[in-house]
């Protein structure tokens, strides 16, 4: 318990994403102007990023890895273009779903919701998973809890952004780079955690 404990703070703090990871940035970046869409973002990440492990850990270990195309050769090599086809299916889902039940969050995710298909967190986690040979519960509880500090992060980026369109930002400054600026200063408090803040 304490193993699954443990990996989540990890995943929701420590390692985070965004800010350890540096995976995700286009959509943390592009959604983050309010908080609203920063939420749906973040739920649609959640439930993709947990579907999407909770089918390729399965695909990887029982087909990919067992089915001999060769000697001493498997069919891993397809993994990323077998994830991708999965992750894209998924958003798919996810797009048919908020166009039909929250066609206002569909519109204000713009393109960033079929961009989920190509966000690198989403792939990079289902096969981190695979890399660190995590078993299967282990895997979606990584994944869940990747996916919590990628929302995380976009909130509180979100909120940021909000207050900060707010005040009066030298010209300079304004938009874009002073984004960029909080975002490095996130990253650095976040670094904090893993005890390299200082």
């Amino acid at each position: 318990m304490g193993e699954i404990i443990g990996l989540t703070i990890g995943a929701i703090l420590v390692n985070n994403v965004i800010f350890s990871r540096f995976l995700g940035i286009c959509p943390y970046l592009g959604v983050s102007r309010r908080q609203d869409t920063a939420v749906g973002m973040g739920l649609a990440v959640i439930f993709v990023m947990t579907l999407a492990t909770g089918i390729t850990w399965p695909l990887q270990k029982l087909v990919l890895e067992r089915i001999p195309v060769g000697e001493g050769m498997n069919l891993g090599f397809l993994q990323t273009l077998t994830f991708i086809l999965v992750i894209a299916a998924l958003v798919q889902f996810v797009e048919i779903v908020l166009k039909k039940t929250a066609p206002a969050l569909y519109r204000a995710l713009g393109i960033f919701l079929p961009l989920i298909t190509t966000n690198c967190a989403v792939l990079g986690i289902a096969i981190l998973c695979i890399q660190q040979g995590l078993g299967y519960i282990e895997s979606l509880v990584f994944s869940v809890a990747s996916a919590i500090g990628f929302t995380f992060a976009l909130i509180l980026f979100s909120g940021i952004r909000e207050e900060l369109a707010l005040r009066e930002v030298p010209k300079q400054l304004a938009g874009i780079p002073i984004a960029l600026v909080t975002a490095g200063i996130l990253a650095m408090a976040f670094m904090g955690f893993a005890g390299l803040g200082g």
